[in-house]
Order: C-alpha cells, then structure tokens, then sequence
C-alpha cells in the first residue's frame, strides 16, 4: 500500500532539509550587511614645482586587522585573484607601473616588445631574476612575501614598475583626484598604513597609526603627503652597477 504525504509533511520535511542552511545564509547576509566601504582622501603636494596640474594617484592606503574578530573575517576574505594579474612589458615601459596585490599571488610578466628584456627586484620584499626572455613569451613571480617590490629591465634603465605585497584584503588605492575606496570592511580596530613611491619611507611610516572602522565612522579624512624627487631615478642594474658599465655573471636569486 502506498503511503500518502501530506504536503504539510512535505513542507516540514523540507523546512527541516533547509533550515541550516537558511540560517548560515542568512548569517552571511548579515556579516556582509555590517561590513562598509572605508573612504579617504590622499593630497600629495610638491613645493618645488611650479602650476603642476595637480595628481595625487598611486597612493596605496591599507588595513590591518588588530581585534580578533576582524582577524578572524580576514581569514574567510578573498585572498588572492582568481587570475593571474599581469605587468606587460610594452614599448620598454611596465604596464602597470603599479599593481597592489595580496600575498601568495602569482603576477605574470609577459614580454610584449619586439626584443628580449630582463626583469628583475633586488629591493625590499620578494628579490627575483627571471633572466632573458624574448618576445612573446611569459613568466611569473610567486609573491609570497609582503613588502614593496621596486621592479626593473637589466636592460632598459627607463622601465620601473611596483609591486606592492600585502597580508590583508583590506586596501584601495588613490585616483587622480586622490579619492581612496576601502570595500567590504568588517568594523573593529585596524593599523592603518599608506605609501607613495615618490614620499621617504620615514615620512610613510610616521602616518601609521590605529583606528576604529565603525558603522557609522568609515571616513579616514584627508592626508596631505610631500612629495620628494624620484627616489628611483637612478637606480643601479641588477649587479648593482651603473647600466653603462660592464657586468660580470649573473649572481645566484631565488627561484620565482
């Protein structure tokens, strides 16, 4: 004989099937509903220049969880893309010449000219040789240290370009006008940082400070950072000497 159902034990059955896992989805629905989008504003000036347009773009302002309950959302963050990013090398310039990612992610570095190139680091953060490769051909860097990664061609002294390597999902980076956007913010207690490739390091490091990120306080306000000369403008070749000068075997680098 066939057992009949109800659909009132249809709907208990199902309630009971999908319960738990309503809840969890609404628990996430509520986590995301806390978080906030963190503004600010960078204003970078210069006293030596003269009617410069102004431009306050590249400054990377960034979070770091200190309460537990940030740390913990951090973890279940996304952290690192999905796919690769890449710095083409193009024209015998980076493009980007900036690019701000978390740690553990694999940048590609694709050699788009019609000549070989030779990128290379050797400062703070992850050092790297990728050696000679021609056109048309790729390779990748595991950056898998936090840090500031100043990037260049052994062969083209004009080619620079940042990578810069964070423990946090928490950053933005300034536009033109300066404007800063922080998505997705968890409120707790964060150690806020910024850096600028053109500011002295002491200088960024004095305007770490901590902060509270609440619901109804996520505007950091306005920094005003002085810009010095290019603190990159002459930088040495990867066996640290000057480009025109001849150089010996290549010395021994990490593996990217």
């Amino acid at each position: 004989m066939l057992a009949y159902a109800s659909p009132l034990d249809s709907s208990r059955r199902w309630s009971a099937v999908t319960c738990p896992a309503l809840v969890l989805l609404l628990a996430q629905i509520a986590v995301c509903a806390e978080n906030v989008t963190v503004t600010g504003k960078v204003r970078l000036v210069n006293p030596s220049a003269r009617r410069r347009i102004p431009d306050s773009s590249n400054a990377v302002m960034w979070l770091v969880p200190l309460s537990e309950s940030a740390r913990a959302r951090q973890q279940h963050a996304g952290r690192t893309p999905r796919q690769p990013p890449r710095v083409r090398q193009k024209n015998k310039r980076f493009d980007p010449h900036l690019l701000v990612v978390p740690i553990g992610t694999v940048v590609e570095f694709p050699n788009l000219d019609p000549f070989f190139h030779n990128v290379f680091s050797l400062f703070e953060g992850k050092r790297f040789d990728l050696g000679l490769y021609e056109a048309g051909t790729t390779r990748s860097v595991h950056f898998n240290k936090p840090g500031i990664c100043y990037i260049f061609c052994n062969i083209h002294p004009e080619m620079s370009a940042v990578v810069v390597v964070l423990d946090t999902p928490y950053f933005g980076v300034s536009g033109r006008n300066g404007e800063i956007r922080i998505p997705d913010v968890p409120p707790g207690r964060y150690e806020l940082h910024i850096w600028h490739e053109r500011v002295p390091p002491e200088v960024l490091k004095n305007l770490s400070r901590q902060i509270t990120i609440a619901p109804d306080s996520s505007t950091l306000g306005s920094i005003t950072l002085t810009e010095s000369a290019d603190l990159l403008a002459q930088h040495k070749n990867k066996y640290e000497r000057d480009y025109d000068k001849a150089t010996p075997s290549s010395p021994v680098y990490e593996q990217p």
